[in-house]
């Protein structure tokens, strides 16, 4: 009998096959993720913005609490660091993105940055709020409406770090909801209509929706067509910046100009 088959019972056969390698399901670019244990809508939007041939998003989720305060966003520094390691190195992802904008916010971008590269030095990394800074620099916006969901002490400290980054906020428009587990309900016709109303305004150049719960990636290009400006979301903006970080500079023409465009820059 052939050494790779073996008889294991009177009327069972098993048989050892060879094989061969290729690169995996992502030969060009694997990206990690790392999504809050409350989010319902961030894994969904990137499935449809990072849609690539050979571009796969590995996620790991980290634990938080439902309701966004300041206290239970700062809770998340600690989380960041467990989540980041259940990413595994051997993978060999090109870029690594944290989840939440509001946290990166009161945490720090910085900060974040230098969490995930204490777990994988030498890899590029973003969030949401360096992703929307990013992508407002390369669409040449300068001066914004935001839109939030949240309560006004965590939009106020949004606001700050736009106008710290030279990006003049002229308006907030928020829907003052604490619960995440609301935010990833709120309809899509009321995020598209919430944010031509906060841009249309002569004073605004484009518009951002913060928040990577809320459904706003598949609203973009009608908000752009009606106001005739740039807008960007929480997850379109991270989604965008990854890709380029890992070195993808494929356009996805449906969701907007800023899929279509590289890094400013380059």
């Amino acid at each position: 009998m052939d050494r790779a088959t073996q008889q294991i019972s009177s009327s069972v056969e098993t048989r050892r096959f060879s094989f061969e390698t290729d690169e995996g399901a992502a030969e060009r670019a694997r990206i990690g993720l790392l999504v809050l244990e409350t989010d319902q809508t961030m894994e969904m939007e990137f499935r449809h913005l990072t849609a690539l041939p050979g571009v796969s998003v590995y996620h790991s989720r980290l634990a938080c609490d439902v309701t966004v305060t300041p206290e239970t966003l700062a809770k998340m520094e600690h989380e960041i660091p467990k989540a980041a390691r259940l990413l595994p190195g051997y993978l060999g992802l090109k870029s690594i993105g944290y989840g939440c904008t509001s946290a990166s916010t009161i945490i720090g971008e910085h900060r974040v940055a230098e969490i995930i590269a204490e777990i994988h030095p030498g890899i590029p990394a973003s969030n949401p709020l360096t992703a929307a800074k990013a992508a407002l620099d390369t669409l040449g916006v300068k001066r914004i409406a935001l839109l939030t969901p949240y309560r006004p002490d965590v939009t106020v400290t949004m606001q700050n770090k736009f106008d710290d980054a030279e990006i003049e906020v002229r308006f907030v428009g928020s829907f003052y909801e604490e619960s995440d587990f609301v935010v990833g309900r709120i309809d899509e016709d009321s995020i598209l209509q919430a944010a031509i109303s906060a841009g249309d305004r002569p004073d605004v150049d484009g518009v951002f929706i913060s928040c990577t719960s809320l459904r706003a990636a598949g609203i973009i290009e009608k908000a752009e067509k009606t106001l005739n400006k740039p807008v960007t979301a929480s997850n379109h903006a991270l989604a965008w910046h990854l890709l380029r970080l890992a070195g993808i500079d494929d356009q996805l023409a449906e969701f907007g100009q800023l899929l279509t465009k590289p890094l400013s820059g380059k």
